[in-house]
């Protein structure tokens, strides 16, 4: 029965929770450019989880999590009418430092530089490249999540990765010749 909460679905619903809560907030935020409405969106995503088919769901729920996720944050960003961008330090708080001290720099600093230059790209771009690169969806699963067909999200990844590209290169210090 879809509409009332599916008494039988609690497991899976946390354990859809531990393992999506994170990226998803993550692709809101960075759809809202604000981790608080982005908190808000992704609760109400599980919400709606909740009340699902498990047996319809079950084989795209990454894919289905994605789109109602993209769905309420639109819905918020219509309603508001506007954007801001996360904070300096929100963008450092999602990088993740892993080895040494001075290659987790090295590696926020790059991070950093590609984030600022992700930024510059058109919002479609933006979005397919992220869903692509830091939740890995395929192209078929793109399409369905942003509403482009497969070969535009193809297009749109190839144009925004040869422009991160040459934007990057034209950045980047220029090194001493011997």
């Amino acid at each position: 029965m879809i509409g009332s909460p599916q008494p039988d679905n609690g497991p899976w619903v946390h354990a859809a929770v531990d393992r999506f809560e994170r990226p998803l907030t993550l692709y809101a935020s960075r759809l809202l450019g604000d981790a608080e409405a982005a908190r808000d969106v992704v609760q109400e995503t599980f919400l709606r989880l909740c009340v699902q088919d498990r047996g319809a769901l079950e084989p795209r729920l990454a894919e289905w999590l994605f789109t109602v996720c993209r769905n309420k944050a639109l819905d918020v960003l219509r309603k508001e009418s506007r954007m801001t961008r996360l904070s300096e330090e929100q963008v450092l708080g999602c990088v993740s430092p892993d080895p040494t001290p001075s290659e987790a720099a090295e590696r926020r600093d790059a991070a950093e530089r590609i984030l600022d230059l992700l930024d510059t790209l058109p919002a479609s771009q933006r979005e397919v490249i992220r869903l692509k690169f830091q939740n890995g969806f395929s192209y078929q699963e793109i399409s369905r999540i942003s509403g482009h067909s497969v070969s535009n999200v193809g297009y749109l990844i190839h144009i925004g990765l040869k422009t991160l590209r040459g934007r990057l290169f034209d950045t980047q210090p220029a090194q001493a010749h011997t």
